[in-house]
């Protein structure tokens, strides 16, 4: 297990691993924002781009933002191959320092995103650029999923519970917390993984429309 996941951490793991080529979108997000209309969008720890990609192909505008230059590399060839590079602005930054632009957006989405510092901080972050009437998706490991525990510290596990413990209820409408299972590959052989789900609606603000950016 790595001390840190930091700049040097991931741009190597990119380096090593190879270029994913088609890995899917993450079925997380494919479950919870398909039926929304698209919008500005801020995929937060994007790796090779595959969600930023699909987020693409169904309309959205997609600012995709990774902390590894590698990733983001493979991310324009992949965004460039199926037509939506015009769709995607690719930003490196490490998500624990960056400052979203003024900007926010009707999707914020982190898809297993972990955190050099405490996750609360980052969750409170990405709230943060949420517009009015639009939808955060935080999915991460469930740190009670023993094959994730042993690939990840501890501080970079965050139930959905926990997540939606650091949103202002007055402001936020939790539409889904909860643990759900998934099938992937690994090293050849299937496993079933926990995740942790949290999609939540920012209430809109007295005056202003669903969907609208705001400064």
């Amino acid at each position: 297990m790595p001390e840190a996941f930091d700049a040097a951490y991931w741009e190597q793991r990119y380096r090593a691993h190879g270029a994913a080529g088609t890995r899917p979108p993450s079925p997380q997000l494919v479950a919870e924002v398909a039926d929304l209309a698209p919008g500005a969008a801020l995929d937060a720890g994007c790796g090779e781009g595959a969600d930023a990609v699909w987020l693409a192909e169904r309309g959205w505008r997609v600012t995709a933002v990774d902390i590894a230059p590698t990733a983001l590399d493979r991310g324009r060839e992949r965004a460039l191959a199926a037509g939506v590079d015009d769709r995607i602005e690719w930003r490196a930054a490490d998500l624990t320092e960056w400052t979203p632009p003024p900007e926010r957006y009707d999707l914020v989405t982190a898809q297993y995103v972990h955190p050099t510092g405490p996750p609360e901080a980052l969750v409170r972050r990405l709230a943060a650029a949420v517009a009015p009437g639009g939808t955060l998706l935080l999915v991460n490991h469930d740190p009670a999923d023993a094959h994730s525990a042993a690939h990840a510290p501890a501080e970079a596990g965050v139930t959905a519970e926990q997540a939606a413990a650091c949103l202002d209820p007055q402001r936020w409408e939790i539409v889904v917390a909860e643990a759900r299972t998934r099938t992937t590959s690994h090293h050849g052989r299937e496993l079933t993984l926990r995740d942790t789900v949290l999609r939540a609606r920012r209430r809109p603000e007295r005056g202003s429309r669903p969907g609208m950016m705001h400064a």
